[in-house]
């Protein structure tokens, strides 16, 4: 990608993240908001909506070179936004104090400019497996014990 390109998407980023988390106010107050919780309030298709929009702006910077870390991190920030966004009025609380795409922008600058967020980020990925494989592991246990104890209540009950 050239210098020109480069420069004219980095532009689109900041523009459209500035539309999806800052481009209103609250009048009479510092409160920003933008499209993002607005069109979380259009159930199921708004939150599935913000997440498309968000998740091609993190493609786009993935164009611009962030590490495998920095990558992370922004892929963190925006399924966050989308899973709590996804509960109803407190997602739509959520939405006007998060700004995900904000944060991911500011990971970009400071990932170019000031050299932060660099490595590939495996260790997370790891991390995240493990956690991931311990909750399924402690889910299925508990699941267990609660069929275990309604079968028992059953063969009680008669």
């Amino acid at each position: 990608m050239d210098q020109s390109n480069q420069v004219t998407e980095l532009k689109w980023i900041t523009k459209v993240s500035h539309w999806m988390d800052e481009a209103f106010r609250i009048p009479g107050t510092n409160i920003r908001f933008g499209l993002d919780p607005i069109l979380g309030l259009i159930p199921f298709i708004g939150d599935l909506i913000s997440y498309g929009i968000s998740g091609t702006m993190v493609l786009s910077m993935v164009r611009h070179g962030v590490s495998g870390k920095a990558l992370l991190m922004m892929l963190g920030n925006i399924t966050l936004d989308y899973l709590i966004s996804s509960i109803p009025i407190l997602g739509d609380i959520f939405d006007f104090g998060f700004k995900a795409n904000q944060r991911n922008l500011r990971i970009l600058h400071k990932h170019q400019l000031e050299g932060k967020y660099r490595g590939s980020g495996w260790g997370y990925i790891v991390a995240i497996v493990i956690l991931f494989i311990l909750l399924m592991v402690a889910l299925t246990v508990v699941i267990w014990k609660a069929l275990l104890y309604w079968y028992q209540w059953l063969g009680s009950a008669t």
